[in-house]
């Protein structure tokens, strides 16, 4: 069993805090019909910030301090982290054999007029696929995706998201996943199917040699996934 360090719950608050608060900001720039004075005001107001928030970085190759990759801890992840202004963020949770979770997503996140942008589908479904494989003790990197648009998926309307293993062999995962309306859960607007590889030792020092934590120590992860931790379920 994996055993979750410990993090500053203070810093935790802080960063959740500034996620929620961004992404109240990013949303309300895609809504508001204010004129070009207020625009150009906010705009000041929001480099200000941006320089004050840029007196002290990390680089590419450094883990946030609250992360914890080996216990699935991704405070920043672009679909599940708190601390992610582009992050909805989902809450993928247990269910039965799979994954699931809810979302009502605004128009930061359109495509064709009132509907979610054929993209986003696929990046909340890589998301999905990868957790309901770590729920299943598989995990590896995204080898193939294949999304089937059968319907158009409406904004600012409950949706829901589940994933699940269909085949395991040696180091590959194969995962299904569908998005649906929460009112008609039956009728699949996007069916997804997704290839999961375990990376090999040498890919691995390959591809994350070079992590280090945020006091600079050297740590390499030890598996290959950008997975969330899962909250409790149906079946927790």
């Amino acid at each position: 069993m994996t055993t979750e360090s410990a993090y500053d719950p203070e810093l935790m608050a802080a960063v959740t805090d500034l996620g929620d608060a961004v992404r109240e900001l990013v949303q309300a720039t895609v809504r508001t019909t204010v004129g070009p004075g207020q625009l150009t005001a906010a705009a000041a107001r929001a480099r200000e910030v941006s320089r004050g928030l840029l007196t002290s970085t990390r680089n590419r190759h450094e883990l946030p301090a609250l992360d914890d990759p080996i216990a699935f801890r991704r405070v920043f992840s672009p679909v599940t982290g708190v601390g992610s202004a582009i992050a909805p963020p989902l809450r993928i949770r247990r269910d039965g054999a799979g994954v699931v979770a809810e979302a009502t997503l605004g128009l930061q996140y359109e495509g064709p007029p009132g509907f979610l942008h054929g993209g986003m589908s696929g990046l909340l479904m890589d998301q999905l696929l990868g957790s309901a494989a770590v729920a299943a003790d598989r995990w590896g990197m995204t080898a193939h995706l294949e999304l089937d648009y059968r319907g158009p998926v409406p904004l600012q309307t409950p949706l829901v998201f589940r994933a699940w293993v269909a085949e395991e062999d040696g180091r590959k995962t194969t995962v299904l996943g569908s998005v649906a309306l929460a009112a008609d859960p039956d009728r699949v607007l996007v069916s997804v199917q997704g290839l999961f590889i375990t990376p090999r030792e040498e890919q691995m020092t390959a591809y994350f040699g070079e992590i280090t934590d945020a006091h600079g120590r050297h740590t390499p992860p030890g598996r290959a996934t950008d997975a969330t931790a899962l909250h409790p379920g149906s079946d927790a």
